[in-house]
């Protein structure tokens, strides 16, 4: 029996629906909600993601800033930007698009954003603060993840919990918010032993290693929920998830497809948190 498809799509339009109309509401108290974007370099990808956000902004209403910097832009010209933006009233979210050129060192500008500005969630201080429990701006895509489970009405507490790569951006929060949610949580990565073996324990089976097709229905519990944050270019144009899911959608329960899964949440919640931002520096609950 084929697994059911979680419809990434449907459930970041539903939310949009509900940023809509909370800055709405923010906008007739004379505040709305800022974006500045920073895209140094003209890496193509980070171009078409560059653009969508810009465009998401624009849909919701917000005031959107997109700051095209040329590869070759000093470091101190970068970081001289980012303070501008922690300073101006009209800008409540910060996101430098990665990666960046080599030239510039990507911790430092991560660094320099305002933390309550930081709708990345990747600055050493709302990592700290996601890792002990604390109040913080979440990183997107991890987040999405956790409300593609509960909009789906899938339980994740006391459930094994299995994350299956170990990045600053995917892996290792998505770790954090699924332990956060009460399940028990196995980290596995490039160096992990009998990796086929510990992710088929996995009630609930995240992957984020960045090799198409890579991980197949042998990985896979009979009826697991799998979620697959890859997003890979296959040789003939058509995109791919990490996970071979023709061969995974025969024994899992619960699937998101590629495209239309994980990704529209990434944006979605960078639009929460661009909207959170806003409503907590101006000190509204």
């Amino acid at each position: 029996m084929a697994a059911s498809i979680i419809d990434g799509k449907q459930i970041a339009s539903a939310i949009r629906e509900e940023i809509r109309a909370e800055t709405e509401a923010l906008k007739a108290r004379g505040i709305v909600p800022g974006l500045a974007v920073v895209l140094v370099g003209d890496d193509p990808a980070s171009k078409v993601y560059v653009g969508n956000k810009e465009k998401a902004c624009q849909a919701m209403g917000f005031h959107s800033e997109v700051h095209r910097l040329p590869a070759e832009t000093p470091q101190d010209d970068l970081l001289a930007l980012i303070e501008r933006l922690n300073g101006d009233p009209a800008i409540h979210g910060i996101l430098v698009q990665l990666p960046l050129p080599k030239h510039i060192d990507e911790k430092a500008v991560i660094d320099a954003i305002r933390v309550d500005k930081d709708v990345d969630g990747f600055h050493p201080v709302s990592t700290g603060n996601l890792m002990i429990g604390d109040d913080s701006l979440l990183p997107c895509t991890p987040a999405g993840c956790i409300e593609l489970l509960k909009r789906t009405g899938i339980e994740i507490a006391g459930k094994h919990a299995v994350v299956i790569g170990r990045s600053n951006i995917v892996g290792k929060p998505a770790a954090m918010l699924l332990l956060r949610e009460h399940a028990t949580v196995t980290i596995c990565h490039s160096r992990t032993a009998n990796l086929e073996e510990i992710a088929r324990q996995a009630d609930i089976l995240v992957v984020a290693i960045g090799k198409p097709k890579a991980i197949d229905a042998r990985y896979v519990k009979p009826g697991a929920v799998v979620l697959d944050v890859g997003v890979n270019r296959l040789p003939d144009g058509k995109l791919a998830g990490d996970v071979d899911f023709e061969s995974a959608s025969e024994v899992a329960g619960w699937i998101t497809p590629v495209p239309g899964g994980v990704g529209p949440m990434t944006i979605t919640m960078l639009l929460r948190n661009t909207l959170t931002a806003a409503k907590r520096i101006h000190g509204i609950g």
